[in-house]
């Protein structure tokens, strides 16, 4: 009977285990979990911390007796592999301090991520600081949270996990502050789209400093110093700076490694050596849109992966296919997803592109609850290839994201995107759906209907002399002003035209972006040099907010 030993559960090792057996009821399929828990739910644990979720028990999706059960699979937590043998194809195995070896005809390795631990003076001595990665993690929270009394909580990082427990930290009372070393948070996204989360952290009394980091602890953990001397006064830390690759049993079996210590596997998750596969967190993936080596330590493709890798070794043909880095988070009464490449990674990787953002409801503006999303689109002007988007709001982002990554994956492009028929009727979207309009808006950019620029690129434009015009409404002045801007609202702008210089350029601004791009054709047409400002006034107010004056 031949052997298959897994070395990991979770999402990647349980997906292999179980579909080995739904495709080979003859095969000896073993599973080694160096932690007590081999199927937990590792992205529910924040919600757990403020009650969210009230059951510790519904985090533990299958135990060792149901998995045995149902699948007839040999699973031992509390066991650790210490050393993989490929020459003699066994492995050491240590139980509670007793070493044994274990032989395997093939071997796959789930071994997932672990915590990125910066090297921060006092970091030892501290004892308030944890991370949070598995239920013994979360179980080491808790306990500390139930012994002592917490008033002040500090999250270092603020990625998903970091944004996920501020946000439940700050459900049970505590006073929260988190501290980011990138120029802003949520490195999915970026800046001006993250400005809106941080915004919503503000507007929840959660302190947000970014372009620092923590580079001393003191007093046991409770003092923290940032790089600029700031000091912080914290109860407790949540580290949350990152994970990397958990490959020290393949680096010390001698497999090959690549990005940042990832495990190298082909396109049927073998690793170099012909009988061990990988797959999860911890394997270096194709980013599907460039070609490049990436680590994207996200369920589902972990999920995927594992179940391939299990179709692969029962001759079926399957492919690993790459990722493209889809993810989504809620913080407090917004959600922001993403899928693709960001700006920033599409101008690293020197790739022809514009950026285009809309602000929609996300069902029809006429019915009852209707809310603002904010969806940014970038793509190649000439093929109108999709890199990414990105989306913010309180209600849609999701269903619109996952338009967009299904448009990615299926190689639809820009021109596309306003055919799709996508569900309409007015509790749940519009007729012409935000994914729809966000299509139309590209085209205009590709077919040169309209010229746009960036909110980052509009001081550099009104320097080398172009004019700031509002096309707002005269009451939407209340809402805030650029500091330097003429205003002659859309509706009069026909009447006024002749206050407008042919021989000036302009920028044209509105409150999301539609009226500007009206008041731009209309201009254009009467031989105006105009550029859009794309995003307008909602995006800018947004990440700018100091070039914003009131009256």
């Amino acid at each position: 009977m031949e052997k298959v030993v897994i070395i990991g559960g979770v999402a990647g090792g349980m997906s292999a285990a179980t579909r080995l057996r739904r495709l080979n009821e003859s095969l000896n399929i073993v599973v080694f979990e160096k932690g007590p828990y081999v199927s937990f739910a590792n992205c529910g644990l924040p919600y757990y911390v403020s009650g969210e979720i009230e059951n510790r028990d519904s985090l533990l999706l299958q135990t060792p007796e149901s998995l045995h059960n149902r699948f007839n699979i040999d699973v031992r937590v509390n066991h650790e592999v210490t050393a993989i043998n490929p020459d003699t194809k066994t492995l050491t195995v240590n139980n509670q301090g007793v070493e044994k070896t274990e032989s395997y005809d093939k071997l796959i390795l789930s071994p997932g991520a672990k915590p990125f631990l910066p090297q921060i003076a006092g970091m030892e001595e501290a004892e308030n600081v944890f991370t949070l990665r598995n239920v013994p993690d979360l179980d080491g929270i808790m306990n500390y949270l139930n012994d002592h009394k917490i008033e002040k909580a500090l999250v270092i990082g603020a990625g998903f996990i970091g944004l996920e427990m501020a946000e439940n930290l700050k459900a049970i009372g505590l006073d929260v502050t988190i501290v980011e070393k990138a120029p802003h948070i949520l490195p999915t996204l970026d800046e001006e789209m993250a400005a809106f989360v941080s915004r919503e952290l503000e507007a929840n009394h959660v302190k947000v400093v970014t372009g620092q980091s923590a580079t001393k602890f003191s007093n046991k953990g409770r003092s923290v110093y940032l790089e600029d001397g700031q000091k912080i006064e914290t109860d407790l830390i949540i580290l949350s700076i990152g994970v990397q690759p958990d490959s020290r049993l393949a680096e010390e079996a001698g497999l090959e490694l690549g990005l940042r210590g990832g495990i190298v596997v082909n396109e049927q998750y073998q690793t170099s050596d012909p009988d061990i596969y990988a797959v999860g967190d911890a394997i270096i993936v194709k980013q599907q849109l460039t070609g490049e080596d990436s680590l994207i330590s996200l369920a589902s493709p972990a999920n995927r992966q594992g179940r391939q890798v299990a179709d692969v070794l029962s001759a079926l043909n399957r492919k690993n296919k790459g990722s493209i880095g889809t993810a989504i988070v809620r913080v407090f009464g917004i959600t922001a997803a993403s899928t693709g490449l960001t700006e920033r990674l599409v101008k690293n990787s020197n790739l022809n592109y514009k950026a285009v953002h809309t602000t929609n409801k996300d069902h029809a503006s006429y019915y009852p609850g209707a809310t603002d999303i904010q969806l940014k689109l970038i793509f190649d002007p000439t093929t109108g290839k999709i890199y990414g988007a990105q989306a913010v709001g309180a209600k849609g982002v999701d269903k619109r994201i996952d338009v967009l990554a299904t448009a990615i994956k299926g190689g639809l492009t820009i021109f596309d995107l306003p055919e799709l028929e996508l569900t309409y009727a007015p509790p749940f979207g519009s007729a012409k759906d935000p994914v729809n309009m966000i299509g139309y808006v590209a085209m205009n950019i590709a077919e040169e209907l309209s010229d746009n620029i960036q909110w980052h690129e509009l001081l550099d434009e009104l320097a080398n002399g172009a004019i700031l015009l509002d096309v707002r409404s005269k009451a939407e002045l209340a809402n805030g002003q650029f500091k330097d801007a003429i205003h002659i609202p859309l509706d009069e702008l026909r009447q006024r035209i002749d206050e407008l210089d042919r021989e000036q350029t302009y920028i044209i601004s509105c409150h999301s972006g539609l009226r500007s791009y009206l008041g731009e054709r209309l201009l254009k047409q009467h031989q105006f040099k105009v550029k859009n400002l794309d995003g307008a006034f909602s995006i800018y107010q947004t990440v700018r907010p100091e070039e914003i004056r009131y009256v």
